[in-house]
């Protein structure tokens, strides 16, 4: 495994960790669908929320929150509408970014509710 890939796997453990602290519930990690994974898939009441979670080392040139393209946003928007339809969910569905800055000591996390809007 890479420097980079276990580093993002920390990230999104210490991202669900975080959540379920938060009082939400998780239902699945690293979903697939076609092209798409969605790091972590929550739910809160009655929100569903798609959850991308961004790793950097300090000093990296990409903010973590720069690196979700347009693209990756319709690749989760088409994964968390096919979760929905195939569980016959009736749920409100949010797309939260979840980045850490790691400095070789400490995680930096910053939480961003509604991150992105599938639509516009």
């Amino acid at each position: 495994m890479s420097k980079a890939h276990d580093l993002g796997k920390k990230a999104e453990n210490l991202a669900a960790s975080y959540l379920q602290r938060s009082g939400y519930t998780l239902l699945a990690k690293n979903f697939r669908y076609l092209k798409a994974e969605v790091d972590l898939i929550v739910q809160k009441g009655e929100t569903l929320v798609a959850v991308e979670v961004k790793a950097r080392s300090l000093g990296f040139f990409v903010a973590p929150h720069e690196a979700v393209s347009y693209k990756k946003i319709q690749l989760l928007v088409d994964a968390i509408d096919y979760f929905v339809q195939s569980r016959g969910l009736e749920v409100e569905v949010r797309f939260d970014l979840i980045t850490y800055i790691f400095n070789n000591k400490t995680w930096e996390m910053q939480h961003t509710e509604g991150a992105f809007y599938p639509f516009g």
